[in-house]
Parts: structure tokens; C-alpha cells; sequence
């Protein structure tokens, strides 16, 4: 594992489907046409590379991508923020839960 990754904890999709708690907040990283194509009903698109610009509540925040990777990264750059972050493993691509869009 990369030494830049260590300190961001990650759940597999499985775990997510798991999580109760109302009072979370779901972004998803990847571009607006990654979106559109499908995504989890109660994530907001918040590109990475616009990631700089994201001011959210002070609430736990899930990150997806489509495989993890840029997730990870964002994820990191939110904690140095201060935001409490959590990673989604394997992304869309591993996501099997319902999804709005797309086809």
C-alpha cells in the first residue's frame, strides 16, 4: 500500500449498502458524463479535479469514483481539510446496488 494512502480509511460498496446513518454525505468524483451514466441516488457530483472547491457540512463523507482511485485522492486532500472521509473500494465499477441514469 502507498505511504499517501494509509491514514484514509476505506469500506468495500457491500459495506456501504450496510450504512444507516441519514446524517452522511455521498459524493461522487468522477466528471459529470461518468455521473450521468449512473450513479448512487443520494450522491452529489463534485468532480476531482474541482474537489478544491467543495465546502460541505461537517458530516462523514463516503467518496466513490469508478474504480477507487480517485476517490482515494480526493479523499485525502478533503482530511487534510478536515473533513472526516471515507474511501468506497473498487468504485462504480464493483458497485451492484440500484443506480439513477444512465441506461
Amino acid at each position: 500500500m502507498f505511504a499517501i494512502f494509509q491514514s484514509i480509511k476505506s469500506i468495500s460498496t457491500d459495506q456501504f449498502t450496510q450504512i444507516t446513518d441519514k446524517n452522511i454525505q455521498l459524493l461522487d468524483v468522477r466528471s459529470p458524463q461518468e455521473y450521468r451514466s449512473g450513479h448512487i441516488q443520494q450522491a452529489i457530483n463534485v468532480p476531482s479535479q474541482k474537489i478544491d472547491t467543495y465546502r460541505g457540512k461537517k458530516v462523514p463523507h463516503y467518496l466513490i469514483c469508478q474504480s477507487g482511485i480517485r476517490s482515494k485522492k480526493a479523499a485525502k486532500y478533503l482530511k487534510k481539510k478536515g473533513y472526516e472521509v471515507i474511501n468506497i473500494r473498487g468504485g462504480m465499477n464493483q458497485w451492484t446496488g440500484k443506480k439513477v441514469g444512465g441506461k
